[in-house]
């Protein structure tokens, strides 16, 4: 029986050895691997969109760089209502995710389109555009896109007024409704007030300034 216990000792101290190393260095493990990184929620400060390459109120949230070898970077962006980016092209395009809000995109020449939370949006390499908020909601996205030659932007002039303004005609309709509302309400206004007394006056606001100047094209009812 002595015999046959220390041959089960022996066998136990020649198998441990065998199960530690199988646990601690696998075969398929490869030695100085980077480690995973985990970027915890608000450890990244937001930053004011700078002046000269955006119109309006925007928070700029940084959430990755471009680290070699990869050359793509991303950040969370909003835009609060009437704001927006200058005009820009990335080298290597660029695809921004929707998270909240009703945001407006334009490429050079052609028409503004509206997008939405969910969205997803992808803009070819290249391509001169604006994106940024609709008129009455705010908007966030993220925003990826990655680099050639150290860049991954390629900003431009700043969208106008005049061109903010041409926004998709579904928008436009209820401001236009809304503009006549208010016209008809100051042609009230100045009926009740100088009818009476200064009837040129009328005719002149009513046929003059809302009958012409304020129907001409070129003018925004906003």
């Amino acid at each position: 029986m002595l015999a046959s216990a220390l041959l089960s000792l022996s066998l136990l101290n020649a198998t441990f050895p065998l199960v530690s190393q199988g646990q601690t260095a696998p075969a398929d493990a490869t030695p100085n691997s980077p480690a995973i990184t985990i970027v915890r929620s608000g450890s990244q400060a937001p930053q004011n969109g700078p002046a000269d390459r955006f119109t309006g109120s925007v928070r700029v949230q940084p959430l990755f760089g471009a680290k070699a070898p990869s050359h793509t970077s991303g950040g969370l962006v909003t835009f609060e209502p009437g704001a927006r980016s200058a005009w820009h092209s990335h080298p290597v395009g660029q695809v921004l995710i929707v998270t909240a809000g009703t945001g407006w995109i334009q490429s050079w020449g052609g028409p503004i389109q509206e997008f939405h939370q969910g969205d997803i949006v992808l803009i070819p390499p290249g391509v001169k555009h604006w994106h940024g908020a609709s008129p009455t909601s705010s908007m966030t996205h993220i925003a990826i896109q990655e680099e050639s030659d150290g860049s991954n932007t390629t900003w431009m002039e700043k969208v106008s007024d005049e061109q903010y303004s041409h926004g998709p005609a579904a928008t436009q309709e209820p401001l236009k409704s809304q503009g006549a509302n208010n016209m008809n309400k100051e042609a009230s206004a100045i009926k009740k007030t100088y009818g009476d007394f200064s009837p040129k006056l009328v005719q002149i606001t009513d046929d003059v300034l809302f009958g012409d100047v304020w129907e001409r094209p070129e003018l925004s009812k906003r």
